[in-house]
């Protein structure tokens, strides 16, 4: 029988609405109520803790639970001993550093004597020691964008995704010192049973995430154009050519990436493809 693995999610927010997302993607069943703490998967041995995005690198270096999906910012300012199994892609954002609109920048050298209010620290302290940067750091929880306004800091270091709460606070960015997506992390002494069981979710997830990259193509072409329509549809190995009932056409299936997807397209019209279908792909396994 294979143990149950606890996996630590965020308990609210759109880091937690993706990392269900992911699960459910992976065809793994759960029931949430609203102030549940845990649910047991149906269908998988799995069991979801909802926590705090702070708390969850010490729950999974501490073995209270095995695996958790966690910001890569929360992480690096953690410095929990966890280890990183996948980058999953999505809640992707960036840290900053942001002055007053009205503040005159001309490059980093201009960040040095400044008071930075920040919720990270670590982060913020090691850009500015790489960068050979002088600067006071002011640790502050939540709100760190009104700082400037009320005296507190002549400068900002804040997660950002899109930077509108930056501009609501009369801030620009000056300086982009991190990136961060989300992550699965891993207690670093998981027994062997429980590896199994990683294995086989991490296993899942790889299919999930990198179907997102990829579109399925299906299209009709006169068999006298399929060799350029090969040369344009690598897919995974080579396309499929299957005979149609007219003679002298054929249907080919191919995969191709999604950023190379349009220019694909153009060219396989260009050779006469016709009836050209694209269709999502849900898991790819290679």
């Amino acid at each position: 029988m294979q143990p149950t693995i606890r996996i630590a999610i965020q308990k609210s927010g759109r880091l937690s609405d993706d990392s269900l997302e992911l699960i459910r993607e992976c065809d793994i069943s759960f029931n949430r109520g609203q102030s549940k703490l845990k649910s047991q998967a149906f269908n998988f041995p799995i069991e979801l803790l909802f926590l705090r995005d702070d708390d969850i690198p010490r729950y999974v270096a501490d073995k209270v639970a095995d695996l958790g999906i966690v910001g890569e910012n929360v992480l690096a300012e953690e410095k929990t001993p966890v280890d990183v199994v996948a980058k999953l892609g999505f809640s992707k954002c960036r840290i900053s550093i942001a002055l007053p609109k009205t503040t005159p920048y001309q490059g980093i050298d201009d960040l040095s004597g400044l008071n930075i209010a920040t919720s990270y620290p670590n982060i913020l302290s090691e850009f500015l020691q790489r960068s050979g940067i002088s600067a006071s750091i002011h640790e502050i929880s939540g709100s760190v964008e009104i700082a400037p306004s009320i005296g507190l800091a002549e400068a900002v270091c804040d997660i950002v995704s899109s930077g509108s709460t930056l501009i609501s606070n009369g801030l620009r960015e000056v300086e982009h010192i991190f990136n961060s997506e989300a992550v699965l992390i891993a207690n670093q002494a998981l027994s062997k049973a429980k590896q199994k069981v990683v294995d086989e979710l991490v296993f899942r997830i790889r299919a999930v995430l990198k179907a997102k990259n990829y579109q399925y193509i299906l299209l009709n072409a006169p068999n006298d154009a399929i060799d350029q329509v090969i040369e344009l549809l690598p897919g995974m190995k080579s396309p499929s050519v299957l005979p149609l009932a007219d003679e002298g056409w054929s249907s080919v299936h191919s995969v191709v990436h999604k950023e190379q997807f349009w220019e694909i397209i153009e060219g396989l019209k260009a050779v006469g493809a016709q009836g050209i279908l694209v269709v999502p792909i849900e898991k790819m396994i290679v």
